[in-house]
């Protein structure tokens, strides 16, 4: 390179960064998310931790890259160690030309050590800031000037400030640059995870009530929306149990308040009964399920795709439903307001899966890249009397009205009843009732016609395609670039959009399943509409596909 001549910024970057649970990884990564950033780069953060607040190990992958990505690779270019294992268990991700640094105090490694417990003693500070001399010492390693790691730690590290930036200061100034990370040409976008991106898309369309018990990875949900719960009038409460989570939500929407609650598989459980209450009583609900690896508590800090069926059958007897599952953070934001505005349209529950990955993974957020989401008003009332709860009609949607309502006394009745909401028993009237609910299924699926259900990427014109669903959306849709595949991610899941599936199918010759789960449940459900799976590729470990390893996996899936 002649003198003078800018250094030209790589197309991709990857770090690890890894320590004792309690070492603030977390938060660590999305300090160097942020600073890189900050370059311009766009970014994913991959966090893997055990079900322990204290001792286990814990880590995370932040991928920098120039264009946008929600995977991580399995090679990496930088490993940030603050304890031995660290060393140990990811060493051989380092690539060649990567490079060690490390907390020389707890550390035997090769690389650039540094000595974090001196620095802290000298600075009179708490061990918890060890990860933020790492970080400095990494940013001057890899070439980041001062100011633009000293603006990151500002913005993130308010309280104990000047402190943080001391000891980022020590670690700086402890090591040698080894390189430098220009600034690339693209605008600054924020890092945020998908539970918070669901979290205010929920609040654009309305949402008035948040009732969860916390179970990962639905948990941050909760503590997110209690921090908003002031500036957008939310009530947010943390009942007792998963069932009283679901009889408290099912009482907001009696009240007329636009009501979700989160859960994973084993809290969801408990909610079955309340879930057939909604059914039958037609009270809008939106319930997310974020799914991990089982059966029972499994793999509770860990991803999965294993919870498809279990909430398409959920609940005794028969009762449409609303089943959405987006893939990332722009996704959660979009269809989590859109399941809250059909919900109540339909007077169904509606369910929104995640998983570990699309829910605690951090994604760079495009808000202007989305179709605005805002509340749409339910059927109304008419105020004629007399009033109905549930009256027949030619949607099977009831008008709705609630207590206090003048002139209406609203009954609602989980016991089947007539459309005064009255108890009966009659054979007749139990069936129009039944078909009254069912109609209002098929409705839903006409009204699903308007929004875009199945998203299609890479080579439309490829006669061999990927199909996945949720948070293998972005891994596959990288890896299937380099194949000049098609992939094929459906949006809803129920009622299954099998005209927009089909459309997506067309001109495909084989098709292959990508999932984390060890049966194919998405390969079992589009079955039932008449399509078929050509090849899987699952995965069923706890862990995502790194993108590295489902293009190992693809190239021999498509020989």
């Amino acid at each position: 390179m002649s003198a003078g001549e800018k250094a030209k910024a790589p197309d991709e970057i990857s770090i690890l960064i890894g320590g004792r649970a309690g070492y603030g990884i977390d938060k660590s990564s999305l300090i160097l998310a942020r600073l890189m950033g900050r370059l311009g780069y766009r970014l994913y953060i991959y966090r893997d931790y055990p079900s322990l607040i204290r001792g286990g190990h814990t880590f995370s992958i932040i991928r920098a890259a120039k264009k946008r990505v929600s995977a991580h690779r399995n090679k990496v270019d930088w490993l940030l160690a603050l304890n031995q294992a660290t060393i140990d268990l990811h060493r051989d991700k380092l690539k060649a030309a990567g490079t060690i640094i490390y907390d020389a105090d707890s550390v035997k490694s090769d690389g650039v050590g540094l000595p974090i417990g001196k620095i802290l003693k000298k600075e009179g500070a708490a061990e918890i800031t060890r990860n933020t001399c790492l970080i400095g010492a990494f940013a001057k390693a890899a070439g980041i000037d001062w100011t633009r790691l000293e603006t990151v730690i500002k913005q993130n590290m308010p309280k104990e400030l000047e402190i943080n930036l001391k000891v980022a200061r020590r670690g700086y100034d402890a090591v040698s640059a080894m390189g430098k990370i220009e600034p690339i040409d693209l605008a600054p976008l924020p890092v945020i995870t998908g539970n918070e991106t669901l979290g205010l898309g929920l609040i654009a369309a309305g949402l008035q009530a948040y009732v969860a018990y916390p179970m990962t990875p639905s948990s941050t949900i909760l503590s997110f929306l209690a921090e908003a719960a002031a500036e957008f009038s939310l009530k947010v409460i943390q009942p007792e149990s998963e069932i009283g989570v679901m009889l408290m939500a099912l009482g907001f929407s009696y009240a007329g308040k636009r009501t979700a609650v989160g859960t994973s598989g084993g809290g969801f459980c408990l909610m079955t009964e309340g879930v057939s209450f909604t059914g039958m009583a037609e009270l809008p609900v939106v319930i997310i399920v974020g799914q991990r690896t089982g059966p029972s508590t499994g793999l509770p800090t860990y991803t999965g795709q294993t919870e498809l069926h279990f909430v398409l059958n959920a609940g005794q007897g028969e009762f449409p439903r609303l089943i959405v599952a987006p893939g990332d953070a722009e996704e959660t934001y979009y269809w989590g307001g859109v399941a809250l505005n059909l919900a109540w349209q339909f007077q169904v529950p509606a369910f929104i899966l995640t998983d570990k990955t699309v829910a605690e993974g951090g994604f760079n957020f495009d808000l202007d890249s989305i179709k605005a989401v805002d509340g749409l008003p339910a059927a109304g009332w008419d105020g004629k009397q007399p009033y109905k709860r549930y009256l027949d009609t030619a949607t099977g949607v009831s008008p709705l009205a609630f207590p206090g309502d003048q002139g209406a006394i609203v009954k609602i009745n989980s016991y089947e009843h007539d459309e005064a909401g009255l108890t009966v028993e009659a054979a007749p009237i139990t069936k129009k009732m039944a078909e009254k609910r069912s109609r209002k299924g098929k409705f839903l699926a006409r009204e699903l016609k308007k929004y875009k259900t199945v998203n299609v990427y890479g080579n439309k014109k490829a006669t061999t395609a990927v199909l996945c669903w949720g948070s293998n959306k972005g891994v596959c849709v990288e890896a299937a670039e380099k194949f000049n595949l098609k992939v094929i991610q459906p949006l809803v899941l129920s009622p299954f959009p099998a005209e927009q599936f089909s459309a997506a199918l067309k001109g495909v010759k084989k098709l292959i399943g990508v999932e984390n789960n060890a049966t194919g449940q998405l390969a079992k459900l589009i079955k039932l509409s008449g399509f078929a799976v050509d090849k899987m590729i699952l995965k069923y470990d706890g862990r995502p596909f790194d993108l590295d390893e489902l293009e190992q996996r693809l190239k021999e899936a498509i020989k």
